[in-house]
């Protein structure tokens, strides 16, 4: 897994997109440019004026499986560009996802209390399989069937890439959402590094929501 900031809304007039913001949100006052944002952004953000937030994007380059990218892209309010197996030969491997325990009470939660053998024979497992799938994938692609095709024999933990963009307002609501630990671990950790990227950039979102 590895999230990668790509781009910012740059401001053409504002230093920052920061001050863009609150340039924004002042449009029907007199002292649009009042150059003191911090406090205006951060009274917006504590009082849900979120409108305010979609007038800046941010754009990261997110490293992970196809598992979890299906997850990802449910945020349909983002805007995605994701590596085509249809396209390109599928070459990078799996990512290994540490075997854990159902919880019985909650089905669409995880416990992390697996023996170290049970966790091992998972790895294992996982590895024999990408081997065999790989190897009938690169005989399909060999045999000339369609990549479109051919991809149906890998399996969810297959890598991809993709690039996702979206409002700030996106960002705040995607972050809340998926750092909470109802969220598959895998994708939790994405979303917390996206959390970093988003607050080095809108150090002001850092201090209100934390």
């Amino acid at each position: 897994m590895k999230v990668s900031p790509i781009s910012y809304t740059q401001p053409i007039e504002q230093d920052t997109a920061e001050e863009l913001l609150a340039y924004c949100a002042r449009v029907s006052s007199p002292d649009q440019d009042n150059p003191d944002y911090k406090g205006l952004l951060k009274y917006c953000a504590r009082h849900g004026h979120w409108s305010v937030f979609e007038m800046a994007d941010m754009c990261v380059e997110i490293e992970t499986t196809r598992a979890i990218s299906a997850q990802i892209m449910r945020h349909r309010s983002f805007c995605f560009q994701e590596f085509s197996q249809r396209y390109a030969k599928a070459d990078s491997g799996i990512e290994h996802t540490q075997a854990r325990r159902q919880d019985t009470t909650n089905r669409q939660n995880s416990l992390d209390d697996m023996s170290a053998e049970d966790r091992h024979w998972f790895t294992m497992a996982q590895s024999r399989l990408y081997i065999e799938s790989i190897e009938l994938y690169d005989e399909a692609l060999d045999r000339g069937i369609a990549k479109e095709c051919a991809r149906m024999l890998l399996p969810l933990n297959t890598k991809t890439r993709l690039y996702m963009k979206g409002s700030i307002r996106s960002w705040i609501h995607y972050i809340q959402v998926r750092t909470d630990p109802s969220t598959q671990q895998e994708h939790r950790q994405i979303a917390e590094e996206c959390k970093k990227i988003l607050f080095q950039q809108f150090p002001i979102l850092k201090e209100v929501l934390g």
